[in-house]
C-alpha cells in the first residue's frame, strides 16, 4: 500500500521560509517522478513543481520560480519542497503526489497517489 505523508507546514510571515517534506512508503520510490501541488480555499488544485525519478532539473510553475526548490533523497524515500520569499498568495494546502511513471508532469491525472496535505499559511 502506497503512502505519502507530508510534513513541515505551518504559519509564517511574508518573506519567510518553510521546508516541506514528503515521506513515501510502500513503493520503489526511486523509479517515480514526484510532484507538488497546492489548493487554496475556493480554488482548484494547482501544480507547483515536479522532479523526475533521477532527480534531474525540476520544473516549476511560473509563480514560484526562483523562490521554491524541489529536491529528493531516494535513500530516504523523501521529496522536499523548500519555499523561500513566501507571499500571502502561497497560502494553501500543499500535497505531494507520485507520478505514474518516471516523467515529471504538471497534469494531476498523471499522478496516482496523493498525500493528505499540509497547510501553509503566509501572513502579510
Amino acid at each position: 500500500q502506497v503512502q505519502l505523508e507530508e510534513s513541515g507546514g505551518g504559519l509564517v510571515q511574508a518573506g519567510g521560509s518553510l521546508r516541506l517534506s514528503c515521506a513515501a512508503s510502500g513503493l520503489t520510490f526511486s523509479i517515480y517522478a514526484m510532484g507538488w501541488f497546492r489548493q487554496a480555499p475556493g480554488k482548484e488544485r494547482e501544480f507547483v513543481g515536479a522532479i523526475t525519478w533521477t532527480g534531474g532539473t525540476p520544473y516549476y510553475t511560473d509563480s514560484v520560480k526562483g523562490r521554491f526548490t524541489i529536491s529528493r533523497d531516494n535513500a530516504r524515500n523523501t521529496v522536499y519542497l523548500q519555499m523561500t520569499s513566501l507571499k500571502p498568495e502561497d497560502t494553501a494546502v500543499y500535497y505531494c503526489a507520485r507520478s505514474k511513471g518516471g516523467k515529471a508532469t504538471m497534469v494531476p491525472t498523471d499522478y496516482n497517489n496523493w498525500g493528505q496535505g499540509t497547510q501553509v499559511t503566509v501572513s502579510s
